[in-house]
Order: structure tokens, then sequence, then C-alpha cells
């Protein structure tokens, strides 16, 4: 295929106009967060400059794995409207996608519809179904080693043999390690030059799997009596990390509930142990991330709270029913994507504020210095401090009644 200087212009001003329409929604949306990076450019662009026979040929099948927004998806798929021709050289589906968050997935499927797009992609949990014959895989490194392995593992089982991963990243989110673990699956690992402050690390030659999966990772956890399951991409793995720890300690002076609820879930450890001290209870625990709830669902089960313990991939408990619990527990994030920014804590907070029944309570865990103690008085009600250590703080906030 001829890829000439010309028609690599075009391609990149069709792909900046695409860009430039896409949106986060259903995610937090704000001035400084955009739907799409330097990384998502430059993987695109690396995939269509590949030397003659390239990677995006007629008959090449496609997966991507770490799409925040639907930039690398439908960037592929080259597509600009209802009206519009596909990129000239680039692939034209169909397209294998995974994204962790439902937030993503969402955000890819209204960014498709805004554009026209109807068809052309499937998406699907991480495994064989995804990357069956895969030929070429386009990643966004996560920030992660763990969940770099898991998908690279995964990459290496699945795809064909001949298939060539890109994996792209931020240059100042990128480490060594991550080639380490590349090579750990992949006989040639390649880091390519950086261009916009992104780099693509280009593996190849996959090695052929000796043993089971990894994921998703075991432990027992001593100090809670309490059986962890985590996959690579949450956060923590099978630890437990400061935030509940220290919430946890509070434990005993939470209310009993009817109806509780683990916010934002993770491996679903707040949801085992409220369970477990609290048999009455009926538990639902529920996060974005699909690894989330893999995990969350493991450790239930693996602790005897499957039939107690109910857990839900959703975006901020909008699977919930207004008014239908007792009992909110809460470690929110600080972090959207690599930025720090409290907007999902706070779309979090006002979730509860929907969920939770009028005199229930918001327990929250957070650090001290981001003062969310004013939004939850605003958005919930009342606030004690139950707690504070030198980093966090925890707070008791009690939903006010709609007439208040």
């Amino acid at each position: 295929m001829n890829r000439t200087g010309g028609s690599s212009r075009v391609a990149d001003n069709n792909l900046e106009s695409l860009f430039s329409r896409l949106r986060r929604f259903p995610d937090v949306e704000a001035a400084n967060l955009q739907a799409w990076d330097a990384t998502d450019k430059l993987l695109l662009d690396t995939a269509r400059e590949m030397p003659a026979p390239g990677l995006l040929e007629p008959g090449s099948r496609l997966a991507i794995v770490g799409d925040r927004y639907g930039a690398l998806t439908l960037g592929a798929l080259g597509v600009l409207g209802p009206d519009a021709a596909p990129v000239a050289g680039l692939f034209a589906g169909p397209v294998r996608v995974h994204q962790d968050l439902i937030t993503g997935e969402r955000a890819l499927r209204h960014n498709a519809g805004t554009l026209g797009v109807t068809g052309g992609f499937e998406q699907l949990p991480l495994g064989a179904g995804l990357l069956a014959g895969a030929t070429v895989v386009l990643l966004q490194l996560p920030k992660s080693l763990a969940e770099l392995e898991e998908i690279a593992d995964a990459v290496a089982r699945h795809a064909a043999p001949d298939v060539v991963l890109l994996a792209g990243g931020r240059v100042k989110h990128m480490s060594l390690g991550m080639n380490a673990v590349l090579e750990r699956f992949f006989g040639e690992v390649r880091p390519q030059l950086a261009r916009q402050k992104s780099r693509i690390l280009l593996a190849s030659s996959p090695k052929p799997a000796i043993a089971a999966p990894r994921f998703p990772l075991s432990a027992d956890n001593a100090e809670l009596g309490l059986t962890v399951y985590a996959r690579g991409a949450v956060f923590a793995g099978t630890g437990l990390d400061l935030g509940t720890r220290f919430l946890l300690d509070f434990l005993p002076q939470m209310p009993a509930a009817a109806h509780a609820v683990d916010l934002g879930c993770g491996t679903g450890i707040l949801a085992a142990m409220y369970a477990r001290t609290h048999p009455a209870a009926r538990v639902t625990a529920t996060d974005q991330s699909a690894a989330a709830v893999d995990s969350a669902r493991a450790t239930a089960l693996a602790n005897g709270l499957q039939d107690r313990v109910e857990v839900r991939q959703d975006d901020a408990m909008d699977s919930l029913p207004a008014d239908s619990a007792q009992l909110i527990l809460l470690n929110p994030p600080f972090h959207v994507g690599a930025a720090v920014h409290a907007g999902a804590g706070i779309k979090l907070i006002e979730a509860a504020g929907r969920v939770l029944a009028p005199g229930g309570e918001l327990w929250t865990v957070f650090n001290s210095h981001l003062h969310y103690r004013p939004v939850l008085e605003r958005l919930i009600g009342p606030t004690r401090e139950i707690g504070r250590n030198p980093k966090f703080t925890v707070t008791a906030s009690i939903r006010k009644s709609a007439d208040v």
C-alpha cells in the first residue's frame, strides 16, 4: 500500500477533526479534561505508517484495549460522520474493543452515535473472544504493571501467532518495568521514538503460554480473616489500601442497615466485612470497573458471602433506585485518569444523596487535604467527623429529608 505524505496529511486532518468532536460523557467533564490524548493519535499513526505490507491491511483483525472514550476505535474505523469517507489507508473494521470502565463503554457508544456510526465495532471482555485471531492490538498503557501483565498475557495467549502489539502511553507515566513485563510474553519488544511526549512500545513474536493465567490473584488477609481476589486493573491488588484500613477501624460504630452499599467497591473488602459483621443486612457492592466487579464477586464467593453480597457494574449507582439504602460506604478517588481532579468523588457523593433514604448515612474516608466536608454538608446533610489520622479523615453524613 502506498502511504504518501499527502494522504498522511489528509488522515491527520480527519483524525483531528474526529477527535475534536468526542466527549467524555457520561464520565466527568471539565475544561481541563478531554476525551483523547496524543497517545491515541500516535497509536493510530504508527499503525498506519508501518512499512508495506503494513499492519492494517485488508483481512487484518484489529483489537483495541483501553480505549478510554472511543478515540482509538472510531479513529481506526476512520469515520467523521454519516456522510464522510474512511480515513485513507486505515483499517475499516470490524474492531473488537475492551474497556474496563462502564463509563468508557458508554462514551464510545455515545460518540459513535454522535458521529453517525451504527456498527463496525464490538465491545467485549478481556479474553479469547476479544483477542482470538487478532493480528494487530492497540493498547493505551495502563497505570499498573499488574494490569499490563494481565493484558499482555491475554494477547500472547489468544491472538494470532504473527500479532503485533502497539502499546502506547505518555512518556511521563511510562517506566522500564513496562518493557520488562512485555518481554516476559513477547520475544521482541522495541521502543519507538517519542512524539508529542508519547511513546510506543512495539511487541511481537508472542511466547507460548506454559501455565494457566495468574489472574485473578488471591491472598489471605490475616488481619481481616478474609480471602481477597484481585484482577490486575484493581487498585491496591489483593492488599488493603490505607484509606480502607482506616475506615474499617470504625466498623463497630457503623449503624445496622437493612440495605448497605459499598460504593466504588474495588475488591469488595468493605462489602464483605460489613456483611460479615451485620448478618441481617443486604449488601450491594458497585463499581464502574469490570475488573473490580469480577474481583469483588470472587471475594464474596471465597468467603461464603455470595448470597449476602450482590455485586453490580454501574456508573455511580445508576442501577439502584432512589431512597433505597440506609448506609453507603465510600472511599472516593481523587484522580480522573492520570489527572488529580475532585470531580469523580463529587459525582459519587451526589449519587449517594440520591440513593440514600432520608435519615440514611454516608460514611466516607478521604485524604484530608481534599476538604470534602463542605461538599458532604451541601449534597448529603449534617456531617460529623468520626476520626482523623495524619493522612485521612472519616466522616458520617446524614441524608436530610427532601422537605428540609
